[in-house]
């Protein structure tokens, strides 16, 4: 089961891509220092989590940041002109809440807004708002109110998302994209308990905007072998055909096989199946056309790297309320861990 209480802290942290010291990596840190040797912040920001061993080295990735917005004008009546960080569709950001964060701990509420449909032309309201029609309304009425509120140019903005049970065995959230995986890392460690292996966990930065934590973090480990954890589409939906869906939720763990920024080696991919069906964990495949993860980079360190990845099925990724199955967790967390115990047999 999941622990309810720690993936709370995990999710509902301020991290955008770039900014994730302004509160998720204490939590991480704090997270993992009971569970292996050593943890450090390296350069970039990255948290490596160090799990020490005699066997082959292992790196295992999942990222840390969120998207998020980023101040780049206030206008002089006090509303906010905004850039998103990372791959955000405006649509989703009308009528939603948002914290701002004036300062590390500290925040002020926000809401995004548009012309309203009722006083735009036919045609106008047929397409979706772009950038330039989008801004945040902290309830200023002067760019200097604004400015006294805390906000300046670069100020890192957030959904005002929380994680809450939906049914069952599923949970909506913030930020699922990636703190299910970072999560999923923890539990890993939490849960190993022999492995001749010397494994690297690491809860990368700047995933959102080019895999870059995960770049710098492999070069410095240099692992013999490599695997990603992330979140994956589950387009399990009304209106989606049965071939476009990717997966679905509750239907176990996702085994990838390509992105578009890598092709898992078959040897690691085949070997994965075969841990799963061993130890009866549910999974499923992940064949993700339009997204990467960090094996992208993971892959492509110095000589190369072989590589896997581990896909959590999400509903609505890239919005303030993803949705997964504690179910799909778990048998993430599972193959994980007997991925590790059996990692001295992988011959490639």
């Amino acid at each position: 089961m999941v622990d309810y209480e720690l993936l709370k802290k995990i999710v509902e942290a301020p991290g955008v891509t770039g900014y994730e010291f302004m509160g998720v990596r204490d939590i991480i840190i704090e997270a993992f220092k009971d569970y292996v040797d050593e943890v450090k912040v390296d350069k970039l920001g990255n948290v490596i989590a160090h799990k020490k061993g005699d066997g082959p080295k292992v790196m295992l990735a999942g990222h840390m940041d969120q998207i998020g917005l980023m101040v780049t004008h206030i206008e002089k009546n006090g509303f906010l002109r905004v850039a998103p960080i990372g791959g955000i569709d405006p649509r989703t950001l009308i009528a939603q809440r948002f914290k701002v964060w004036v300062d590390k701990g500290k925040f002020i509420y926000g809401v995004g807004g548009s012309v309203p449909p009722h006083i735009q032309k036919p045609e106008e309201r047929k397409k979706a708002p772009d950038w330039d029609q989008i801004f945040i309304d902290v309830g200023a009425e002067s760019k200097e109110e604004a400015e006294e509120m805390g906000v300046k140019i670069g100020t890192i903005i957030t959904w005002d998302g929380r994680l809450e049970k939906l049914g069952n065995h599923r949970f909506v959230s913030i930020a699922f994209d990636d703190r299910i995986a970072v999560y999923t890392l923890v539990e890993t460690a939490r849960q190993l308990k022999e492995t001749n292996a010397d494994i690297y966990f690491v809860a990368t930065v700047q995933e959102e905007v080019g895999l870059r934590g995960a770049r710098t973090s492999a070069f410095g480990i240099e692992p013999d072998y490599g695997f990603a954890i992330d979140v994956t589409i589950a387009a399990d939906v009304p209106g989606t055909p049965e071939h476009k869906q990717v997966t679905q939720l509750g239907k176990g763990t996702a085994i990838k096989i390509m992105d578009r920024s890598v092709i898992c080696h078959p040897t690691i991919v085949k070997w994965m199946e075969e841990i799963a069906k061993k130890y009866e964990i549910p999974y499923q495949w992940d064949i993700l056309l339009g997204g990467g993860t960090d094996a992208g980079a993971i892959h492509l360190n110095k000589a190369g790297v072989p590589t896997g990845a581990i896909s959590v099925p999400s509903r609505y990724i890239h919005s303030n309320a993803e949705v997964v199955d504690e179910r799909d967790v778990d048998a993430s967390v599972k193959l994980m861990v007997k991925i590790l115990e059996h990692i001295h047999e992988l011959e490639i």
